[in-house]
């Protein structure tokens, strides 16, 4: 390995990539990483993180409306977008130096340059023109949110990108789209006091999630005034004379608001970095195409991450670099393991979901119990909020293995993570209802549910 200059070569410096190389480099690895914007990746710099801060401050409008019923006296709110961007973008700048500095302290090499790949062991540093050389390849460049350049005006849209240095708060805004991006933006906008709606292809938000938990949260979204407008999508754009965009929708309607943000899907980061020269294969979308322990067709170059469109989720990234090393430096080959990942989305109630939705359990199992309880949670009586709590179960009946659990409300996304223990272990309902609840909580219903609220045998429901 002595004839290259490194033993490996990161190419993007987001969470994947920086995991890979400090680990690498920890092993005693000549590694070197190359990033041209900013380390910390989409998650920390304009992703996860950004985006988190931003639902922590739409959520003080119902917070201060809230205290009043516990005796509360809480004066006119008022809220100043440049304080919440000057504070955000702070924090995020004191994240990047971490990053930076667990790289260096690692032994790894920063190269602050984009790089792009001449043939399979080498890699031209555009920054400078340089080249260098490196035995193992590991790209993790993530991905983009999508412009979607056929929607006609686009140029007239922001993405999530976008959103976090937006100049002024928009006073009203449509969000395309109906993933968890589209949805935890519409949330965030209209609990900073904005007019948002939600304009989606489908039938109902959030496909692939649980249906209960689709219905149950678009039907909230609703009650708190956000507009959700499903079966049509945005045909055309147009910038007004007063800085405004008409919006002409599929069903005929226009609608006129400040901004318009496109988040309908994201692209993986391919494009110019010299695949072809290497010979590295891509699929349909761009995306690096690679096998069970994340190699590409190139046996010395590997890529992890959204750059590889399996899932979309930091964590994930970080969990496949964990096994990138392990299989390239420790002679043990490991596979990461995409099985069974708890998730959230933050939106307001929030979702935290892990194994299977019902619709897909019932069609892996020849019968299923479905637990479901829904209920209007203690902080919300002296409050006089209305917002219920659901949670959800999906039981395997002939295993009497959990094979998916599902909450939507407060802390959602807490509970999802400690969920995924038990659930990756093979927990069983046995397990659950020989639990101890902890009282009182929102929580002890996952362990109170004794009774199948119904059961679905060979896709039939069962009351």
């Amino acid at each position: 390995m002595a004839a290259y200059d490194y033993d490996l070569f990161v190419i993007g410096g987001g969470s994947g990539g920086v995991r890979a190389a400090r680990v690498a480099a920890a092993l005693g690895k000549r590694v070197a990483i190359a990033e041209e914007y900013r380390f910390g990746g989409t998650c920390v710099i304009r992703g996860c993180v950004p985006k988190k801060l931003f639902v922590y401050a739409s959520q003080y409008s119902e917070h201060f409306e809230d205290a009043a019923g516990y005796g509360w006296s809480v004066p006119p709110a008022s809220f100043d977008w440049n304080t919440l961007l000057a504070n955000k973008d702070r924090e995020i700048a004191r994240l990047e130096g971490l990053y930076r500095r667990n790289v260096e302290s690692s032994g790894a090499t920063i190269l602050d340059s984009r790089a792009e790949l001449v043939d399979r062991h080498t890699v031209r540093l555009v920054a400078d023109g340089r080249i260098v050389s490196a035995d193992q390849i590991l790209i993790a460049t993530g991905g983009h949110p999508s412009p979607h350049p056929a929607l006609k005006g686009h140029e007239h849209c922001i993405t999530s990108n976008e959103a976090f240095h937006l100049k002024t708060l928009p006073q009203s805004i449509m969000v395309g789209g109906g993933g968890y991006i589209a949805v935890e933006f519409a949330n965030i906008f209209h609990g900073l006091g904005v007019e948002t709606t939600l304009v989606y292809r489908g039938m109902k938000i959030l496909n692939h999630f649980d249906d209960d938990l689709r219905t149950g949260l678009q039907e909230a979204m609703s009650n708190k005034g956000i507009e959700i407008v499903c079966r049509a999508v945005a045909e055309e754009v147009v910038r007004r004379d007063d800085g405004r965009l008409d919006v002409r929708l599929s069903n005929g309607d226009t609608r006129t608001v400040d901004q318009f943000m496109l988040a309908m899907g994201r692209s993986p980061n391919t494009e110019g970095l010299g695949l072809a020269a290497a010979g590295v294969a891509t699929g349909p979308t761009g995306a690096i195409l690679v096998d069970r322990y994340s190699r590409t067709n190139v046996d010395n170059i590997w890529a992890i991450g959204d750059v590889t469109d399996r899932v979309q989720l930091t964590p994930v990234a970080i969990h496949e670099a964990m096994c990138f090393v392990e299989t390239a430096f420790r002679n043990n080959p490991t596979a990461p393991d995409h099985d069974l990942i708890a998730t959230a989305v933050f939106s307001q109630p929030e979702i935290g979901t892990v194994g299977l939705p019902e619709h897909e359990a019932a069609k892996a199992f020849e019968e299923i119990e479905v637990y479901r309880a829904s209920f209007r949670p203690m902080r919300n009586t002296l409050s006089g909020r209305d917002e219920k709590m659901l949670m959800k179960l999906i039981v395997d009946a002939a295993s009497r293995k959990v094979v998916g659990a599902h909450i939507m409300g407060t802390d959602a996304g807490e509970m999802a993570q400690l969920l995924g223990i038990p659930l990756k272990a093979g927990v069983t309902k046995d397990d659950f209802d020989r639990t101890m609840a902890v009282h009182p909580t929102a929580a002890e219903e996952l362990v109170t549910m004794y009774k199948p609220s119904y059961r679905v045998r060979k896709g039939e429901r069962i009351d």
